[in-house]
């Protein structure tokens, strides 16, 4: 891991509004709903958001101004941490004050714990329709994660075993290593890869499991969406990731949302967009025509005389607000249509409308371009 202030790209005298800022500017740029796909720019993501992570807390900075990575990923007196993209999005929205009104759907506490005292998150990307969205929906998806082992109960050990304290490091889940320097005595801090960290380890492994205390299925996940998301809006369901090993923590579930594409209309915001074809004699005479709505069917006035590209607006009949009460409008575009071919009838009305029109005044048929 490279220097957390070049990831940055501050000095070592940074104060906390530039460490702030200069996070803010990576941390936009990377963002995975930026850059979808893109493994360098998601690791660019992870770093800048775990050096942010340890420079904004001034205990930690000191303690890595004195020791380096090793005062913040696992020395005395640290909790030791290994940012994965869960990690970095709850830093980002920590960061920003929530996202998009989620703040509180998250569950935005930063973990500083080490990775082993709690099962893996997983990420899942939902598709939503447009009708969807505006109503809300309840979503139940098939996942593959760890959960507990039936046969040990998640211990790990087989019937009539247990647990005894890890020979290796002796409890502590730790193993520390002291490098002496220049500088004087360093002291490195890992895993002990023994126990896993966990400072215990099974006598005699359950044959199902193999001592995990765990097993993969696959299991039914509900989601409740809530009306009013947008693509790259995401939402956290707490234990609902990998199982830990041996009966620890559960991880969570990332649920990312996207958005189907409509066949009619298009979203901006809040408000849809949808443009509506009409004929000579519907914007001449003026009608009442059925239009979609998200909700359904609905009645729209064409006024007479409008003209080809003006705009109606269909207030409410947009998109709900996140977690709000307001609502957007659908937005309908008139647009005239031209018949690209004449039956024998349609040519004779054509060519005696158009004797009718002749009687244009000549200064009326020119305007001032404003494009």
């Amino acid at each position: 891991m490279a220097d957390y202030y070049d990831i940055l790209g501050v000095d070592h005298n940074a104060s906390e509004e530039e460490i702030k800022k200069a996070y803010r500017q990576l941390a936009l740029r990377y963002h995975p709903d930026k850059n979808p796909g893109d493994k360098s720019a998601e690791t660019k993501f992870k770093e800048a958001s775990e050096a942010y992570e340890v420079l904004s807390d001034v205990q930690k900075r000191a303690r890595y101004d004195r020791y380096g990575s090793a005062g913040v990923n696992g020395a005395p007196g640290a909790g030791g941490f290994e940012f994965d993209l869960s990690d970095a999005l709850r830093t980002f929205m920590s960061g920003f004050g929530g996202l998009g009104g989620f703040d509180d759907l998250f569950g935005t506490t930063t973990r500083s714990r080490r990775r082993t005292e709690k099962g893996s998150d997983l990420r899942v990307t939902i598709s939503l329709t447009y009708e969807e969205i505006a109503s809300g929906v309840e979503k139940t998806i098939r996942v593959k994660r760890y959960e507990l082992c039936n046969t040990c109960g998640g211990s790990g050990a087989a019937k009539g075993g247990g647990q005894i304290t890890c020979p290796q490091c002796g409890g502590s889940g730790e193993i520390r290593q002291v490098q002496r320097s220049m500088l004087g005595q360093i002291v490195h801090v890992h895993e002990c890869r023994n126990c896993g960290g966990t400072g215990r380890v099974v006598e005699q492994p359950c044959r199902t499991c193999h001592g995990e205390g765990r097993t993969k299925v696959t299991s039914e996940v509900s989601i409740k969406v809530p009306t009013g998301v947008a693509a790259g809006n995401y939402m956290t369901l707490n234990g609902e990731g990998n199982q830990g090993r041996r009966g620890t923590q559960t991880g969570d579930l990332l649920v990312m949302f996207n958005e189907k594409e409509h066949p009619i209309f298009t979203r901006h915001g809040r408000d849809v967009l949808l443009t509506l074809n009409v004929t000579f004699t519907e914007v001449a005479l003026g009608t009442t025509v059925e239009v979609p709505t998200l909700d359904g069917i609905a009645k729209l006035k064409i006024p007479s005389g409008i003209q080809s590209g003006h705009i109606l607006r269909m207030r409410g009949k947009g998109f709900p607000e996140l977690r709000g009460r307001g609502r957007g409008d659908e937005l309908v575009r008139v647009q005239v249509v031209v018949p690209s071919h004449l039956n024998d009838r349609q040519l004779s009305f054509y060519e005696e409308l158009r004797e009718i029109e002749s009687s244009i005044v000549e200064s009326e048929r020119y305007g001032k371009f404003s494009g």
